[in-house]
This record gives C-alpha cells, structure tokens and sequence, in this order.
C-alpha cells in the first residue's frame, strides 16, 4: 500500500501529547481515521490540531515530539 504523508499546516513546534502527563495521541502501529488528532503544533502558545487527513495505519513520525516543524513538512506517515 502507498504511503501517505500527513503535513504539518504551520510552522510551529510539534507535539505528539496534548499535555506533558498526557499519554501520545497516537502510535505508531494505530489505526487512523480520516479526522482524527495525532498532533498539535504551537505557535505563540496557540496549539493547533493536526488531524489525519485519510484512513490508514501510522507507520512512522518522521519528527519527535517537541521539534520544530515548517508548513508542509511531514510529521507522519500512513499505510
């Protein structure tokens, strides 16, 4: 199956949490939907949702959690 690439729309800074004591939104391995969070990126202490933008399963997060990220830039992979 191709891969699919969910792109940051911001440039910010990324994470995988919704709080620090917070388990991640997803893993890889989890099953996705078209819609669901697997991130945030912040700008300026304004967090933005990242959803899926298709089914699929995460095979990767090419970024970790607290890197700087661009708009555009890939911060997850979906089979």
């Amino acid at each position: 199956m191709a891969k699919h690439e969910v792109k940051s729309p911001i440039p910010g800074t990324f994470y995988r949490k919704p709080a620090p004591d917070q388990p991640v939104f997803k893993e890889v391995g989890d099953n996705v939907s078209k819609g669901d969070t697997i991130g945030l990126v912040e700008v300026m202490k304004t967090f933005h949702e990242v959803k899926a933008d298709a089914d699929g399963t995460v095979s990767a997060f090419p970024v970790d959690d607290s890197d700087p990220v661009m708009a555009g830039q890939t911060i997850a992979e979906l089979d």
